[in-house]
């Protein structure tokens, strides 16, 4: 499909949010669709009038949905994934269910993400554990050379973000994966700002685990994520956190750890959410993700083309291959004002916090970011607007 022929009329009528605000958000949390909005509204409205429990029953068929759903998006067993309150909880769960050792060693970029940053560290202070910063290429993605010279035995895990939250960058995830699969060392992925703007099939990636969250591109509920765990690894990871879903309990002395990556779910979670999200990829899917990728990509493009001819604004992306996400940075105002007068025209972009990048916060000493974030429900005419209301400022 071409950006073109892209039914953005239908995507905006089925995006009730569109209609006087333009949202450059969707990194943060995208505007939902009429589907997810109206299956969680009549969730919550069964549960109010049935109760919890009793709606959970009935709805069993549309919670199994989410594992379908959630199966087809990534082109893998239902059994391999889990559902997880946020892309967070899903990446440590996995992270912290590794038996590291003193001097193990954990590969990963310069642009992780600063939460799965916080767990390494702490590993590194608990266990005695490695952090390695694998050197960006001259496009500022992860070096696979460098890469496969920093592999040897020590080495018990590669953790790569594949599209950092501040940055354009899309770093080369499935040429990481085959660097992975090479040597036999297990690869996490985090794919939270790219489900739902790329195709992410697992078996093209060669990740053996990857999360992700429903509220961003995914244009889910808030509270909701996902969590893909490779059978074959699986088995091997012991949970962190157990309960009485991650495993059966079979007497009162004794358990049996769940198969599958659902040994990292809990029991207690937002049914609702679940279903939504479930909806949300389906959703997805039905526009294809590689006509969703085209479209924001060349979206995307547009906008980092106008700024770079406003006066004062740098565009701050990297990469070969550039995401949805476009950072920027003005000489004439602070990103924070210009957040906030923006925002007092209805329209919706994010300061980049230190934590998006902090490696490349303390290495290029960069000022305070604005991120505009599209969708395919945005247009070139709203982009026009947007560059139009951002000149005003800066020169008024």
């Amino acid at each position: 499909m071409s950006v073109a022929c892209f039914a953005v009329e239908r995507a905006r009528l089925e995006t009730r949010g569109c209609g006087d605000l333009i949202h450059f958000n969707n990194a943060g949390a995208a505007l939902m669709p009429v589907p997810v909005c109206d299956v969680l509204h009549d969730y919550h409205g069964r549960e109010e009038l049935q109760g919890g429990y009793e709606v959970e029953h009935e709805q069993a068929v549309e919670l199994e949905n989410f594992y379908l759903a959630g199966a087809a998006l990534l082109n893998c067993s239902r059994d391999e994934i889990a559902f997880v309150d946020s892309a967070t909880r899903g990446w440590t769960m996995a992270f912290y269910a590794f038996n590291f050792q003193p001097g193990d060693r954990i590969l990963t970029s310069n642009a992780e993400y600063g939460s799965n940053l916080v767990a390494m560290l702490h590993q590194a202070q608990r266990r005695g554990v490695e952090i390695v910063f694998v050197p960006d290429d001259q496009h500022g993605q992860i070096d696979i050379a460098a890469l496969e010279e920093q592999l040897d035995e020590r080495v018990k895990l590669i953790a790569l973000t594949h599209v950092p939250s501040g940055d354009g960058l899309i770093n080369p995830a499935a040429a990481v994966g085959r660097v992975a699969r090479a040597a036999a060392v297990p690869y996490l992925l985090d794919a939270c700002q790219s489900l739902g703007q790329l195709p992410c099939d697992v078996s093209l990636l060669g990740c053996d685990i990857l999360c992700g969250t429903g509220r961003k591109f995914l244009r889910g509920p808030r509270g909701t994520g996902l969590l893909y765990v490779r059978n074959s690894l699986c088995e091997k990871l012991d949970p962190p956190l157990l309960n009485h879903h991650a495993a059966e309990l079979l007497s009162a002395t004794g358990y049996r750890v769940s198969s599958g990556a659902k040994r990292f779910e809990c029991w207690e979670r937002s049914c609702a959410g679940q279903v939504g999200l479930g909806v949300a990829i389906d959703y997805a899917r039905q526009w294809g993700l590689a006509a969703i990728a085209q479209r924001v990509q060349a979206l995307a493009a547009t906008l980092r083309a106008g700024l770079a001819g406003c006066d004062g604004v740098q565009v701050r992306d990297r990469g070969v291959e550039k995401s949805a996400i476009v950072t920027f940075s003005a000489e004439q105002m602070g990103a924070a004002e210009l957040q906030r007068r923006l925002g007092a025209r209805r329209i919706n972009l994010a300061t980049v916090p230190y934590s998006a990048n902090p490696r490349l916060c303390e290495q290029q000493h960069r000022p305070e970011l604005l991120r505009a974030s599209l969708h395919y429900y945005n247009t070139e005419t709203e982009i026009s607007r947007f560059l139009e209301e951002l000149r005003n400022l800066l020169t008024g």
